[in-house]
């Protein structure tokens, strides 16, 4: 039993360790000047003049990013009771895996096509020509959060019922109540770049205190036990 709770809070490690690369990646695309002049607000001044090196680095740190996030993802369904309810949770999160790259590479390539163009003498249609792709298939957005949802969802109401070793009111540690938190203390940011970088890794960094969370509850927990059977 320790064994298995040493391998689960190694697992959530790997899951912070894959917000920190995804985060990073977040903050790299579009960290700068925020001022806009189209209907993007993420089309920005300094959007329009990031390295090209900086897209390449977010996109590939989105690899072991995932991995990471899978690791830990599909290592906490040992905290649900049921093996039937382990299995739903791992369908989800197989289909909910992807949409994660899908949607960090929509983006990035419709930053770097803007900051290419730019910098590279078409700076006048830069802006529109983003706007268009973005506009034309904006539907895979829609479609990625379809698919990313779920596993959150169905997490929460497991442990709203009780289907879980943890506490009822532990589903509050949600990351998606992270991320509604989170985006209402932006609200109250000043407009500057660490604000627009910071909005654009919310999920990771509520993804970030949910592993933490959950970690520190499980080395908690084994504590005791050993101190209980030491007694």
């Amino acid at each position: 039993m320790y064994h298995k709770r040493k391998i689960i809070i190694s697992s959530l490690l790997c899951g912070i360790l894959g917000c920190f690369c995804f985060g990073a990646g977040d903050w790299l695309m579009i960290y700068g000047d925020t001022t806009y002049r189209g209907s993007l607000s993420w089309l920005t001044v300094g959007a329009a003049v990031i390295a090209p090196w900086r897209n390449a680095l977010a996109m590939a740190l989105a690899f072991p990013g995932i991995l990471f996030y899978g690791i830990a993802l599909f290592a906490i369904a040992g905290f649900l009771k049921e093996e039937r309810q382990r299995k739903v949770y791992h369908y989800l999160t197989a289909f909910g895996l992807t949409p994660w790259l899908c949607l960090h590479l929509f983006y990035i390539m419709i930053l770097y096509g803007f900051a290419w163009m730019s910098g590279n003498g078409y700076s006048a249609a830069a802006l529109p020509v983003s706007e268009a792709l973005f506009a034309h298939l904006s539907w895979l957005v829609i479609a990625s959060e379809v698919l990313m949802l779920p596993p959150y969802l169905y997490w929460f109401w497991m442990l709203v019922r009780g289907k879980s070793i943890f506490p009822r009111k532990m589903a509050l540690s949600n990351p998606l109540v992270f991320y509604v938190l989170l985006k209402l203390v932006t609200m109250l940011m000043p407009d500057c770049a660490f604000r627009l970088a910071f909005t654009n890794g919310l999920m990771s960094e509520s993804m970030m205190i949910w592993f933490a969370i959950m970690a520190l509850w499980s080395a908690r927990r084994r504590e005791k036990q050993i101190q209980g059977n030491g007694e």
